[in-house]
């Protein structure tokens, strides 16, 4: 039996009561800073959107001591509808669809898993990830709007996840500081396009998040990329690497794309062609 969309969600969507994503909209929108100048450039932004440090978020763990080291240096947890990874620990959390497990796993996508993983943590997650279709392409980005339309009104920021073969202005439209972008893919592609798609994320003032980064290397791409967020599972598994994870996730990265200005980014971003990236 299927599961409906949570009942606390509908009160939001129908104005009756405000949330994050809705109340954000409305001071995005006053400012001008609702992505509307990056449709049209006859709008000027009215205010600077300064993002705050990159945050790390890391997977759910039964090791305390990984827990604690985790909860001390202001990691995040994100947590998966698999499994018994939805205990918050009373750390702040963001919401993961569960599409990626169920792949490595061989499984198809668990709806009825996600929306009681959305009934039950979901109002106060930070943000969540739209269901996806891992390696899917297009077909993955259309699969995520139906699901935006699914959770229209819901108060928590959604992200988009982007994979090999979807283009910058594919996603564009759909973006703004209550629906941001979270960069999934292969490894190399990922890599190759975090640049483009922070620029994009300046454009539109949402939120960019990068998913699977455990190396000193890929936290510095990123940074580089202007990115809000990242996760990993090294911390999860391995307390030991945390402060070196850690230090470096917190380094600004003065040349990030979230410095750019929204001509800059505008610029930046035109005409890329992100498979001639990966070449």
């Amino acid at each position: 039996m299927n599961r409906n969309i949570p009942a606390w969600i509908s009160p939001y969507a129908n104005g009756e009561k405000t949330g994050w994503a809705q109340a954000v909209m409305a001071y995005a929108d006053y400012y001008c800073v609702d992505g509307s100048a990056d449709d049209d450039w006859s709008i000027e932004e009215r205010l600077v959107m300064h993002r705050q440090p990159m945050v790390a978020y890391a997977s759910h763990t039964g090791t305390r001591r990984n827990l604690a080291a985790m909860k001390d240096a202001g990691w995040h947890l994100l947590l998966s509808p698999k499994g018994n990874s939805l205990k918050t620990e009373g750390m702040p959390y963001a919401l993961d669809n569960g599409a990626w497990t169920a792949y490595q796993q061989g499984q198809a996508f668990d709806e009825n898993a996600f929306l009681g993983a959305v009934d039950l943590v979901g109002e106060g997650a930070e943000w969540i990830v739209l269901p996806d279709v891992v390696q899917g392409g297009m077909a993955s980005l259309e699969f995520s709007l139906t699901w935006m339309e699914r959770l229209k009104g819901i108060p928590t920021k959604l992200l988009i996840a982007v994979q090999d073969g979807v283009q910058l202005e594919d996603v564009a439209p759909w973006l703004s500081p209550a629906v941001g972008i979270f960069i999934g893919g292969s490894t190399a592609w990922k890599e190759a396009t975090a640049g483009a798609w922070g620029s994009l994320a300046r454009r539109r003032n949402c939120h960019l998040h990068v998913g699977r980064v455990n190396t000193a290397r890929r936290i510095k791409i990123c940074a580089a990329a202007g990115a809000n967020s990242i996760d990993g599972t090294s911390v999860s598994r391995y307390a030991k690497t945390l402060p070196m994870l850690d230090a470096v996730s917190r380094q600004e990265d003065f040349f990030s794309t979230a410095h750019e200005s929204l001509l800059d980014a505008q610029m930046a971003s035109n005409d890329i062609d992100l498979c001639e990236l990966v070449q």
